[in-house]
């Protein structure tokens, strides 16, 4: 799976509306008041009222981040991060089809569930073969014509070029482990399956938990019409360090005064942003653009709630 962190061709989302009363606090604007910082107290405080998760959302696992993870930084090269976000992985080593099982340690308890085998985990974070770029070899061992000059060496073949573009990240070993994840009931401990990468500092982690186990996340709850003109929605979460939050906002390829804007209460989060449209004309994208905001106290197990859709945000990854 694939996903753009550049520009989306999308149709705007935003047009005019209405909105009810407030009650939580926002973000201060430097210089002057937010464009658009009253309507977006209102609407958040409709989300907020309107927010009524499952017993699930409490007792189940439901997480709030993408099943691969990293573990720490993995030194990423252009062409590394590139062959990571498509999937693009080749396995030099067995990988074992036994089945285990394995605990969550949520913050509040624990909660046994079943697992998938590593052979499993694979065949999900495995997404196919890159596309042959000009110049370099599909596969280590393929030369292209014209391409740099290949010898066979004890591993097989080995290129002269340290370029790796078009060219899957090598699996070199395996193991069973847990990784932190952010779930509705705070981060916990998941089993994964550890793949260890030749071409990566850490290992990439794919979350084991059966996807028969998984709680998907609840609908979007908020009221069914346009954000009001000047405001704009939170498509996803970056990073959460504390009450330190990063979302990446939905803006238009001319907005300028991008400014993010968050509304609180101990129980959730609900997250948007003001700006400035250009006038006269202008191509018709939709641009991710990641803001921080500091929230009054640590997010904790809270939700962050898109102020447009009223839907739990979650991590973003591949």
């Amino acid at each position: 799976m694939r996903r753009s962190a550049l520009l989306l061709v999308l149709p705007f989302l935003f047009g005019a509306g209405c909105a009810g009363p407030a009650d939580g606090p926002r973000s201060p604007a430097p210089g002057g008041p937010t464009p658009g910082a009253e309507a977006f107290d209102q609407r958040a405080a409709q989300v907020a009222e309107a927010w009524r998760p499952g017993p699930d959302w409490r007792t189940g696992y439901v997480p709030l981040e993408g099943p691969t993870v990293l573990t720490g930084d993995p030194g990423f090269t252009p062409d590394t991060e590139a062959a990571f976000r498509a999937g693009w992985y080749s396995a030099q080593v067995g990988i074992p089809p036994t089945r285990v099982g394995g605990e969550i340690h949520f913050p509040d308890g624990r909660l046994t569930l079943p697992l998938v085998s590593a052979a499993e985990a694979y065949r999900q974070l495995d997404q196919g073969d890159p596309l042959p770029c000009p110049g370099r070899p599909k596969r280590p061992g393929r030369p292209t014509p014209g391409g740099p000059t290949v010898e066979p060496g004890p591993d097989g073949w080995a290129t002269s070029s340290t370029q790796t573009a078009c060219l899957p990240l090598t699996v070199t070993a395996v193991t069973f482990g847990a990784v932190p994840v952010r779930t509705s009931r705070g981060v916990a401990q998941v089993p994964a399956w550890l793949f260890t990468v030749k071409e990566l500092a850490t290992p990439v982690a794919r979350l084991a938990v059966a996807p028969t186990a998984v709680t998907p996340v609840p609908e979007p709850t908020a009221p069914a019409r346009p954000l009001p003109d000047g405001l704009v929605a939170a498509q996803d979460m970056a990073a959460v360090d504390g009450a330190r939050l990063t979302v990446r906002l939905g803006v238009g390829a001319c907005d300028t005064g991008i400014t993010p804007l968050v509304w609180e209460r101990p129980d959730v989060v609900v997250v948007g942003g003001g700006v400035t449209r250009a006038t006269g004309e202008c191509i018709a994208v939709l641009k991710l653009e990641p803001v921080t905001v500091t929230l009054a106290a640590p997010l904790g197990a809270r939700p962050v709630l898109d102020v447009f859709t009223g839907a739990p945000l979650s991590i973003r990854g591949r």
